[in-house]
């Protein structure tokens, strides 16, 4: 069963993003997931529907360092790593952390980056440390990027390969909001400053917590081998070139049981990996290029992920 506690604390925590975050419950419950999953997250999608303020708002609601990264081309990796310098005075090499050792880190356009500052990003998410000159440096817990790019804009910018997608636990599509939601915003103006309203009501002893709470979420052995027959059925199938990996397999089912965890139960439901599938497998598959023009939306692997779902037997 669930805590009382560990429901309250996640509740506020809901309600401090819906409360900027309007029409988009979905999204932020996804997120929550996570968090919860100590996985890091890409939002993709058209500049302005709130990528930024998303990710600014789940900073804030928790009482954690924040650091936010513009990503450019001429960004290098000690512009996010760190760098080690010597301290005349000290007579002695002193390493100044950059802005990755923070507990949440917006990273703002990661695309708009060459890949060589890419790798080093998605190196340090990878591990949670960070080498350099032989030393290593942890970063701090919890820790969580939240990343942007915008799908349709390719001018000056570098995609990130499949094998640095993998990286990222989620990738979320935001979308544009329903027109109610829209006027709301435009009277409130959230998109243009985030609320000062806003107060931190989680501390990081009690994010990790309350991850430690959500890796105990009791999974069932039949879902287990659901999930491999899922990543399987990926690996089979003829729409994909790259099928789910074993990490795939694996952050599914540690997002199914932080989803299991903010729905208010103790234990994965089926149902739980099929809401998860596609925002967790998608980005991690290569679509064959036989399917690429075979009348697919513009998601292709999202769709053939939906596919696949319908194919494989859900356990009873």
């Amino acid at each position: 069963m669930v805590p009382a506690e560990f429901t309250q604390k996640l509740q506020a925590l809901s309600k401090n993003i819906t409360s900027i975050i309007h029409g988009k419950d979905d999204i932020v419950e996804l997120c929550l997931v996570a968090l919860l999953a100590r996985g890091h997250v890409l939002l993709e999608d058209v500049p302005g529907v709130g990528k930024t303020t998303l990710a600014l708002t789940i900073a804030n609601s928790i009482h954690c360092s924040f650091q936010r990264i513009q990503f450019t081309s001429d960004m290098l990796p000690s512009d996010i790593l760190g760098v080690t310098i010597f301290d005349q005075t000290r007579k002695e090499f002193e390493f100044r952390q950059g802005p990755i050792f923070a507990n949440v880190v917006l990273a703002d356009e990661i695309n708009r980056t060459t890949p060589k500052t890419q790798s080093a990003l998605l190196e340090a998410m990878n591990v949670g440390q960070v080498s350099i000159d032989r030393h290593v440096y942890p970063l701090p817990r919890p820790f969580i990027v939240l990343a942007t790019q915008n799908p349709v804009e390719f001018h000056g910018t570098f995609p990130l390969p499949k094998s640095q997608m993998d990286r990222f636990l989620l990738r979320l599509h935001i979308g544009y909001p329903q027109r109610a939601h829209e006027v709301q915003v435009l009277r409130e103006q959230h998109m243009t400053a985030l609320d000062n309203s806003v107060k931190a009501v989680l501390t990081e002893d009690e994010v990790i917590a309350m991850q430690d709470f959500a890796m105990r979420i009791r999974v069932d052995d039949d879902l287990l081998e659901y999930i491999v027959r899922i990543a399987e059925a990926t690996r089979n199938s003829r729409q994909f070139e790259i099928g789910v990996s074993t990490r795939g397999a694996i952050a599914l089912r540690r997002c199914a049981q932080a989803l299991a965890a903010v729905r208010g139960r103790d234990f994965v439901t089926p149902d739980d990996i099929k809401a998860l599938a596609v925002p967790v497998l998608a980005h991690r598959v290569q679509i064959a290029r036989t399917f690429e023009t075979a009348g697919f939306s513009h998601h292709e692997d999202e769709s053939a992920i939906r596919n696949i779902l319908g194919e494989v037997a859900v356990p009873v």
